[in-house]
């Protein structure tokens, strides 16, 4: 089995990040920034990362040059995506340790996410990478893209562009503002982990999309009070409503298995069930 691409789009060999370099800054520099974005102390921090905190000062005000171990150290106990730690290591004078694949050379991680995502099926399932941006589906997950504009499915797709865009599945989606609020949340989330701009951006572009005509006072709080936020979608005569989970691989070495994500819509209700196994 091979994951599906939505309506034959051809997918770029490599999740790409739109960051901008951040090397030229020195790894104390980045050192700081990442344990002011953690809201961590030098005190803190050195304790957990079995370090003098004259010498964690050192680095940070560039007296010091941190050792390859401890720029790891530093960025487990601070949560540093593999990503930003090859910078540190970079800044710091290393080659970056942790090695960067085409999404199609992960090998027996690539097996293990088409294993994933057809073992799903008939529930909708995608693989992103850091930016939301499409690498896998099953072709369960086809169904929520059907009849989008070509634009929202020129690579790289962007699958919550697609989701909030007035012209994407915002039209169909029932729950809009309750929905937007979650997926909002989700994106400010994976800016405050990991600081990177082009999340900023994406979340100011979701932000500002408009209510498609006839969804402007969706999103009311319902009834049922359900546990998790379900998206409610229009289909037919009713609708089908789902609960998504996401999934990660735990203690990734490469940096684009680190970034890329599994997210799997499963159904919130008995109609929805049925409609998915009629479906498939």
């Amino acid at each position: 089995m091979t994951s599906e691409v939505i309506a034959g789009a051809q997918l770029p060999r490599q999740p790409g990040r739109m960051t901008a370099p951040l090397e030229a800054d020195p790894v104390g520099a980045q050192v700081r920034r990442w344990r002011e974005r953690r809201r961590r102390s030098q005190l803190d921090l050195s304790l957990a990362a079995d370090v003098s905190t004259r010498h964690l000062s050192y680095v940070e005000t560039g007296r010091s040059r941190p050792s390859p171990t401890l720029i790891e150290r530093l960025c487990d106990e601070l949560d540093v995506p593999l990503r930003e730690r090859n910078r540190l290591h970079l800044a710091a004078g290393y080659a970056p340790p942790h090695p960067q694949r085409g999404f199609v050379d992960l090998g027996a991680a690539r097996t293990a996410i088409d294993a994933v995502l057809t073992g799903l099926e008939p529930h909708p399932a995608l693989a992103v990478d850091a930016h939301w941006n499409l690498v896998a589906a099953n072709r369960a997950a086809r169904a929520f893209f059907d009849d989008l504009p070509a634009e929202l499915l020129t690579p790289p797709v962007n699958v919550l562009r697609a989701t909030l865009h007035p012209d994407g599945l915002a039209a169909r989606i029932r729950n809009l503002a309750e929905w937007r609020g979650v997926v909002l949340g989700r994106v400010r989330r994976q800016l405050d982990r990991t600081g990177d701009p082009a999340l900023a951006e994406l979340l100011t572009e979701l932000r500002d999309y408009p209510a498609p005509p006839g969804h402007e006072d969706t999103g009311a709080a319902t009834a049922s009070h359900p546990l998790v936020v379900p998206l409610r979608l229009a289909a037919g005569e009713g609708e089908l409503a789902f609960s998504y989970t996401t999934t990660v691989f735990g203690s990734p070495r490469d940096v684009t298995l680190d970034e890329i994500a599994i997210e799997a819509f499963l159904p919130a209700d008995e109609r929805t069930a049925a409609a998915l196994r009629d479906a498939s």
